[in-house]
């Protein structure tokens, strides 16, 4: 693109040139050959400096578009992401305790159950001891006595 530009400059400097060439040559007054000559002189020294200040021009806005370009490709490539160690290591600090206070408290709730299991078995242990107990009192009692009577019929 830049080439275009500077070509269509180049194109209209040497128009511009040829235009004032041809305007001091056709010139219809009295002018001898040397001021003709300086006129053109001074027409291509015109036409010079307009195309150095376009080519002045066109390089400015080409260093300006690379800068720009240049720019861009930096800010792009740069990590936009950044990571802090001390806040990586405090977050993860946090979600350590929280895991061990929440393992704790499962802990704690699971002893909890197993305590109230235990002591449920406990007390059917207990009704169940005291129920076999009495019915072996009783058996005991019954035997006795069924004992005692065979004896009193044996010493009759």
């Amino acid at each position: 693109m830049t080439s275009s530009v500077h070509s269509s400059l180049l194109r209209r400097a040497a128009f511009v040139v040829l235009v004032f060439g041809g305007l001091a040559a056709c010139q219809k007054n009295d002018a001898s050959a040397g001021q003709a000559a300086g006129k053109l002189n001074d027409a291509a020294q015109a036409a010079g400096q307009k195309l150095d200040q376009a080519a002045s021009y066109v390089g400015q806005q080409v260093d300006a578009t690379k800068a720009a370009a240049q720019q861009n490709l930096e800010s792009a490539s740069a990590p936009s992401i950044t990571i802090d160690p001390n806040a990586l290591a405090s977050t993860a600090q946090a979600n350590l305790q929280n895991a061990a206070s929440s393992a704790n408290a499962q802990l704690g709730k699971a002893a909890s159950l197993t305590g109230q299991s235990l002591e449920a078995a406990g007390h059917k242990l207990q009704q169940w001891s005291a129920q076999n107990s009495a019915s072996s009192a009783n058996a005991s009692a019954s035997s006795s006595a069924d004992s005692a009577d065979a004896q009193k019929q044996m010493d009759k």
